[in-house]
């Protein structure tokens, strides 16, 4: 029972990522380094290239975010064509075409005989139809918004810096995941060449059996029994040969091509060296906390200036005619201008939302301080557990050595009839016992190794 969990958690770790299944790819990759994988990972890792489009649209933010800073030109062009008598009569006006004619006066009895004013002049009320061709360049401009869109253009470049340490965190990921499969496959490999070694062992015994069956020595439960353990062996070796498989499919996926074999490679990952200083300055998480610190802090100065008023400029030049372009210069307009805005109350909103930000900035400086300390609690965390796994990984060398030696003695000591076989697979079965707990011993120390790696930011491990 504890055989089969050892291997079950074994597999489960060795595997436990390896459930994506890689894109078809032409070219196959064989007796592929750790440094070329981690290369083409670098290279061709989709959710690499994402998070790099995703730098690139903050980028894109960030200066649309400035360009707010040299205001707006606008150009409009209008074709109209009307009878109604008000826009007739604003069409004259704007085109600097308006006559006396155009009141009515023609009809107005100027003899002095009745009184002009009650009669409705046709020209006005009742005009031809006419066409109006307007064209109008407009520009504003902010000259002051109270340092709002300087802090908005700080905050989107700081949110742009935000989406590239979220890239370098995605990297420091991939990098971790690559190198973990590196060792988990040659991890399983070693396992594998155990599992066969085991099995000459098993086959070994096989014929020992045989041969003090034919002299009577032996019984046929004895030759069951062996079958027995080797068929557990090969199923073992099964299971392995098909986790090898699903790792090297992982594999594929991280690095966007097959890969069908890579360089062996030291079964015990390199254990970082670790300066705090260091890592409070470059951990990822660290520094997005102090990134995020800041833009909080201009998150304030963004509120304060609801409080200061804001003043713009605005030019606007065109001309107007019944034709196109016509008469350009000699029709033309312009209007010129500024505008202060001001909010003197609106029921201490301001105030509150400014309250809010400063109540978020203290968070956050709170949570730069635990980013700190518990990054640092969680670095001596790995490196005692690390520490602790290197202990336990000698231990369970000498047991595997030492169950090895007493397999070897008592399968002499079966052959010379001293011990039953039942006697002799039991003390197989340790051996595969503490093989497994050997193998997932280090499966669990590079694990920690690689996350400490990752957590110090060292790039690549």
């Amino acid at each position: 029972m504890v055989l089969k969990k050892s291997l079950i958690l074994l597999m489960l770790s060795l595997s436990s990522t390896s459930v994506y299944l890689h894109a078809t790819n032409v070219n196959h990759l064989n007796n592929l380094s750790l440094e070329e994988a981690l290369q083409l990972m670098k290279r061709d890792n989709l959710e690499l290239k994402i998070s790099k489009f995703n730098e690139q649209m903050k980028a894109q933010e960030a200066k649309v975010a400035q360009g707010y800073n040299y205001g707006k030109l606008d150009l409009k062009v209008q074709a109209i064509r009307s009878n109604d008598a008000g826009n007739i009569f604003g069409f004259k006006l704007k085109s600097r075409e308006a006559a006396f004619g155009d009141f009515g006066f023609s009809e107005f009895d100027m003899s002095g005989q009745s009184n002009p004013l009650p009669v409705q002049p046709k020209d006005l009320n009742y005009p031809d139809a006419r066409n109006h061709f307007q064209t109008t360049l407009t520009y504003a401009v902010p000259l002051y918004t109270g340092g709002k869109l300087d802090q908005y253009g700080k905050i989107t470049k700081a949110l742009e810096k935000m989406s590239k340490l979220d890239s370098s965190k995605l990297l420091n990921e991939k990098v971790f995941q690559t190198t973990k499969t590196f060792y988990d496959i040659s991890l399983v490999n070693q396992y594998i060449d155990n599992l066969g070694n085991i099995i000459s062992n098993i086959e070994q015994l096989s014929n020992i059996v045989s041969s003090m069956k034919e002299e009577g020595f032996a019984k046929e439960i004895d030759q069951l029994e062996v079958e027995a353990k080797k068929a557990e062996v090969e199923s073992m070796l099964s299971q392995a040969t098909y986790n090898k498989e699903l790792a090297y499919q992982y594999l594929s996926f991280l690095l966007n091509q097959k890969v069908d074999s890579i360089q062996a490679i030291n079964s015990l990952a390199i254990m970082p060296t670790i300066v705090k200083e260091k890592i409070q300055e470059d951990n990822l998480d660290i520094q997005k906390a102090k990134l995020g610190l800041k833009i909080t802090d201009m998150a304030i100065k963004v509120e304060e200036s609801n409080f200061l008023p804001t003043l713009g400029a605005f030019g606007e030049y065109g001309s107007s005619d019944n034709n196109p372009f016509n008469e350009f210069t000699h029709k033309d307009f312009y209007t010129v201008g500024l505008q202060l805005d001001w909010n003197l109350f609106n029921g201490n909103i301001d105030k509150h939302n400014l309250e809010k930000s400063k109540v978020e900035n203290m968070k956050v400086r709170e949570q730069v301080e635990l980013a700190k300390k518990g990054i640092c609690l969680q670095v001596r965390k790995l490196v005692t557990e690390v520490k602790s796994k290197d202990a336990e990984i000698t231990n369970l060398e000498t047991q595997f050595n030492f169950a090895s030696k007493v397999y070897e003695n008592y399968q002499e000591q079966y052959r010379e009839g001293i011990t039953s076989i039942s006697d002799v697979i039991i003390k197989q079965s340790k051996e595969l016992e503490v093989l497994l707990k050997l193998l997932t011993v280090k499966n669990d120390r590079n694990a920690k190794v690689f996350e400490l790696t990752s957590i110090i930011n060292k790039g690549e491990i």
